[in-house]
């Protein structure tokens, strides 16, 4: 795992942002559940109106996709697995 494309400690939503967030988490989209020898996936696919409101320190700056996430701020987002 490259840990240069996450925050170096978990970053948390405000209250704000939360609420900012909260209308779109109905609208998450999950595929459906694989796994290999280790561990279980499945990917997620957020709304594009909810990407515009996540906090820009979610992003990484070279490539403006998100970075990876710490679980805390996943689930900060409203993303279940």
């Amino acid at each position: 795992m490259d840990h240069d494309r996450r925050n170096k400690q978990p970053r948390m939503l405000t209250k704000a942002e939360r609420d900012r967030l909260e209308e779109f988490i109905e609208s998450i989209q999950y595929s459906s559940r694989y796994s290999d020898d280790v561990f279980e996936y499945r990917h997620v696919q957020l709304p594009k109106e909810m990407v515009k409101e996540i906090p820009k320190d979610y992003f990484d700056p070279l490539k403006g996709t998100l970075k990876l996430l710490w679980e805390e701020e996943w689930r900060g987002l409203g993303i279940t697995q």
